[in-house]
């Protein structure tokens, strides 16, 4: 059996409240995964809360610290790197500016906003 999406396509919505993450292989195979608002907010505040210089951190890091679901907080985590509110180095996740909370929730509310038009 093939656990694996080679050339996968990664797409996100916001859907009755929830940041959904849709990923599709080349194959045609899809899987979804939810995001509660509540938890893309509390991964959007330890992204805020953390230095922009030093260690930076991981979706891992934040979903044990915040005691979230891994796959939730990793969901959140991808979105705010795909968004630029995130930044990478060296496999550890920077805020991209002092406003990082408010850039996530600019981000979260756009999307779900242009998929209301």
């Amino acid at each position: 059996m093939k656990t694996n999406l080679p050339n996968r396509e990664v797409t996100f919505a916001v859907l009755d409240g929830h940041l959904v993450r849709t990923t599709t292989g080349s194959d045609g195979r899809t899987y979804t995964q939810r995001c509660s608002r509540s938890i893309y907010e509390a991964v959007a505040h330890a992204v805020d809360e953390t230095p922009m210089e030093g260690q930076g951190t991981s979706g891992q890091e934040i979903a044990r610290r915040e005691g979230v679901p891994f796959t939730q907080a990793n969901i959140a985590y991808e979105f705010m790197k795909e968004r630029g509110v995130l930044l990478v180095r060296c496999k550890r996740g920077y805020p991209a500016s002092v406003t990082a909370f408010e850039d996530a929730m600019v981000e979260f509310l756009a999307l779900a906003g242009a998929q209301s038009d």
